[in-house]
């Protein structure tokens, strides 16, 4: 049996300033929850995961208004955000070095993803347990790519064959990540996966699913609600 364990880290300091509203958009009503609610429970009630650490802004002022007691200890709340993603990520890892082996799995996922469920949870961990480097969920791109130009006319068809969409979670081990976050390459840090590729390492894909979306835009909400409908027999709330 592997000693490592598997924990959950939810950056969640953003403003989601391209939703176009004062509010944070985890923290917008969904299903008649608020959004971060419905990806907090899937992974704090998911057998394989030891525990979750919720990465906020250190003036939030919107996660205390959520009833947690549900998840009890199984929830850790960090108010250690930073001004990036790739720093919110890494200050979180940094608070959970102290308690955790860097051997052990994190799993990395956006707190605007509401419909993650259990399989693919399961999924993630069944393909990456033994895998030398980790990995990500992510599914091949299905339309047409066209490059643009200054002038927003097509400047070129890319081809689409071997290109994939990137989703989280993102799994890898806690040593390796903190590494490829705290080194000083200059390459833009767009994901976690995109942190452990620079360090000339080949993370792996994982077939994820076109449901497990990211709400970054309005009309996101409606599509994420509609699945969260079609997802309520897997037991992706408390």
């Amino acid at each position: 049996m592997p000693t490592e364990r598997i924990w959950a880290l939810v950056p969640a300091a953003g403003s989601g300033a391209r939703f176009g509203q004062a509010t944070p958009k985890q923290y917008l009503p969904l299903a008649g929850r608020p959004l971060i609610a419905h990806c907090l429970a899937t992974l704090c009630n998911h057998p394989d995961v030891a525990g979750v650490a919720l990465v906020l802004s250190p003036d939030d002022q919107g996660f205390d208004a959520i009833d947690t007691a549900r998840w009890g200890d199984r929830l850790r709340v960090l108010r250690c955000g930073g001004a990036t993603r790739a720093q919110t990520v890494l200050n979180g890892l940094r608070e959970m070095a102290t308690q955790c082996q860097e051997s052990d799995w994190v799993m990395v996922h956006d707190a605007a993803r509401p419909c993650l469920s259990p399989t693919l949870i399961d999924r993630l961990i069944d393909a990456l347990r033994d895998d030398p480097v980790g990995g990500i969920l992510a599914v091949p791109v299905a339309d047409t790519l066209k490059r643009a130009d200054a002038a927003g006319r097509i400047e070129a068809t890319v081809p689409r064959q071997s290109l994939w969409a990137a989703q989280t979670p993102q799994m890898f081990r806690l040593g390796l990540l903190i590494r490829a976050l705290s080194q000083g390459s200059g390459v833009e840090v767009t994901d976690e996966a995109s942190a452990v590729e620079s360090l000339g390492l080949k993370p792996r894909l994982v077939p994820g699913d076109p449901i497990n979306l990211k709400v970054t835009y309005p009309d996101d909400l409606r599509s994420a609600e509609r699945h969260l409908v079609d997802l309520s027999g897997e037991n992706i709330t408390p």
